[in-house]
């Protein structure tokens, strides 16, 4: 007799590693209240946690940070090496620092704890999990891997290149979610000091993250990196993060491009939206823009970047061979809106070559990216 696999077996099996009684509890609410997911264990620290990963072998581990006897830095770097799991940080605000370093250590993503107690604040935590959860379940352990040792060459060594100063590329708007924090940090950290185009960054991420992680860049990488502002005007040579609570949008007059920051609207999935970024880049730069989208879930991009090949733009899309969620890349291939596919480690160089070849064929009166792949670059 042919035996149906238990409701259980269907189920993404989850570790839940905090020290706090009440944390454990909520995210096991959080967790337990939807049928495909189930917490399998619990434990109160890293020791704990290397006990129960050996024993109850889980699809993904939901990890704090400062723990007694053995933190969560010890357990991920014993993880990585013995026992490689999908890592979600659950972390509070103040923690950002350490959620950062947490993702260097081999974390895919992060969820905040609530502000408060409040139903509003615990909603938020709640759809934000379970999303990310989601996301997890594609994940592979070994793009993990090979995202950290990229990230840790690219940061030694920068793409040797010609002067931009005189490229017809003015923007660069790149979109990511999970995964997104390693990525931005391996393409930005290739990019010299003399990279003439503004780069704007929507990277989904909760609010009051976003100004540690545009801090963070700014101290490893060669361009000057900061979290968009209100009223900022588009410089070249600067990147613009876009805060966690807000939408990036621009306008230009004449000569000058200046960014508007908005509220997202309530039912929002995705914040910041890569979509409305990359909408207001295509019109405010048209061929002088290049869109690139990173690893992430959803669909988030896939309208933007059709938005900027549309005005004459150059589109870039991450493989799926080095995604660590190719849900966002997926999308927007599959509607027509990218025309160059590339690992991660191949990105930056891609734009590096288009925006050479842009100062070349500046004068010409010819699309960018048209004459661009003439040459045999797309």
């Amino acid at each position: 007799m042919i035996m149906k696999p238990s409701d259980s077996a269907k189920r993404t099996r989850i570790l839940v590693v905090d020290d706090s009684a009440t944390s454990r509890q909520a995210v096991r609410r959080i967790v337990d209240s939807v049928s495909r997911f189930e917490v399998i264990g619990t434990a109160t620290n890293g020791k704990e946690a290397i006990t129960r990963l050996m024993r109850l072998k889980p699809d993904i581990v939901l990890l704090d940070i400062e723990m007694p006897e053995m933190d969560g830095f010890a357990f991920l770097r014993w993880m990585l090496a013995n026992e490689p799991v999908p890592v979600i940080v659950v972390s509070s605000r103040t923690d950002s620092a350490s959620v950062f370093r947490c993702l260097d250590l081999g974390a895919v993503d992060f969820v905040a704890k609530p502000l408060s107690d409040s139903t509003e604040h615990q909603g938020a935590m709640a759809r934000d999990l379970i999303m990310k959860l989601d996301a997890m379940t594609e994940i592979g352990m070994e793009k993990v891997k090979r995202r950290i040792a990229l990230t840790a060459e690219t940061a030694r060594v920068r793409f040797p290149g010609p002067s931009l100063s005189s490229t017809a590329v003015e923007a660069v708007a790149i979109g990511a979610s999970t995964g997104g924090p390693s990525a931005l940090q391996m393409i930005l950290s290739a990019f010299p000091a003399d990279f003439a185009p503004a780069v704007l960054v929507s990277q989904h991420m909760p609010q009051g993250f976003t100004r540690s992680f545009a801090d963070r860049l700014n101290k490893i990488c060669a361009l000057r990196i900061a979290e968009a502002c209100d009223g900022d005007l588009v410089e070249p040579g600067r990147v613009y993060i876009a805060p966690g609570d807000r939408n990036i949008t621009m306008s230009r007059l004449g000569d000058t491009v200046i960014l508007k920051l908005l509220a997202p609207p309530s039912n929002d999935l995705y914040v910041p939206s890569v979509d409305v970024m990359m909408a207001h880049v295509a019109r405010a730069y048209g061929r002088r823009a290049v869109g690139v989208l990173l690893t992430g879930m959803g669909n988030d991009g896939s309208a933007g970047m059709l938005e900027i090949m549309n005005e004459g733009g150059y589109t870039i899309a991450e493989s799926e061979e080095t995604a660590v969620v190719f849900g966002m890349p997926r999308e927007a291939i599959a509607a027509g809106a990218v025309k160059k596919v590339l690992p991660l480690e191949e990105i930056p160089k891609e734009v590096m070559r288009y925006c050479s070849a842009s100062a070349m064929r500046k004068n010409s009166g010819e699309s960018v990216s048209s004459r661009f792949h003439e040459n045999g670059y797309g």
